[in-house]
């Protein structure tokens, strides 16, 4: 009789890769995190000046069809409660009914630091035409081609504070889709490090950041904003991006 040991054992062997794949795909699943959970706003907080003197007012975020939704106005943002560092965020948005302007906002921290209004933050454009732009809002990042993507005026300088020159130019055009389709952002931060895409193109590059974690936030800038998926997955850390 020939021996079935060594036969169960190389069936077992076999049948193992096709077991550890799946377990590291799920491991990596398990990892991400929903920031919208499409039924209401847990897990967020509204910082919406016009409503300090009015708090009956209209709310400038409300959940729609399983949809975050910016109403556009009364002007403010959508805040995280938790703060996140190290992580990619995947979200889709789209202009429903006009184009115009709002942003996603990462490194946020103190609030109504610029124009009494914005929070201390990094905000990634996405005002029709212009997703990807950077603007510095109370803190700094630095790009490549500093003098060509970041103009500034006589006597202006580069920085977050109001009078300096906080625009910085993303690295493509015709990246967004046309107004009422759905474009797709991907943002990653790891440590000072930040980088932007714009359905599947590369959009912007920026290190150097003056923060290395803070809240998220969406704002209320004019028009109305749909959101969904809003979906965050912990990246680690790379050799050389370690907290500063």
């Amino acid at each position: 009789m020939k021996p079935i040991i060594p036969v169960l054992t190389a069936a077992v062997l076999a049948f193992v890769p096709a077991i550890v794949p799946a377990q590291e795909v799920k491991e990596k699943k398990a990892a991400s995190i929903a920031l919208f959970n499409g039924k209401d706003l847990t897990g967020w907080h509204s910082d919406v000046p016009a409503a300090d003197k009015n708090p009956d007012i209209k709310p400038s975020f409300i959940v729609r069809d399983g949809k975050l939704v910016s109403l556009g106005k009364p002007g403010g943002h959508l805040i995280t409660d938790k703060v996140h560092e190290n992580f990619k965020l995947e979200l889709e948005y789209r202009f429903a009914k006009e184009p115009g302007n709002c942003g996603v906002l990462v490194y946020a921290s103190t609030p109504r630091a610029l124009y009494e209004m914005f929070p201390a933050s990094i905000e990634v454009q996405m005002h029709h035409t212009n997703a990807g732009d950077f603007w510095c809002i109370a803190e700094n990042i630095e790009v490549p081609d500093m003098e060509k993507r970041r103009p500034k005026g006589k006597n202006q300088k580069w920085g977050g504070n109001q009078g300096d020159s906080r625009r910085i130019l993303n690295l493509t055009d015709g990246s967004e889709k046309p107004v009422g389709e759905w474009n797709k952002m991907v943002i990653e931060c790891q440590g000072n490090e930040l980088k932007v895409w714009v359905n599947g193109d590369f959009v912007n590059h920026g290190t150097n950041c003056t923060k290395s974690k803070g809240q998220i936030a969406l704002q209320a800038e004019g028009v109305e904003v749909e959101f969904k998926g809003l979906m965050l997955t912990p990246l680690k850390v790379e050799a050389g991006k370690e907290k500063k």
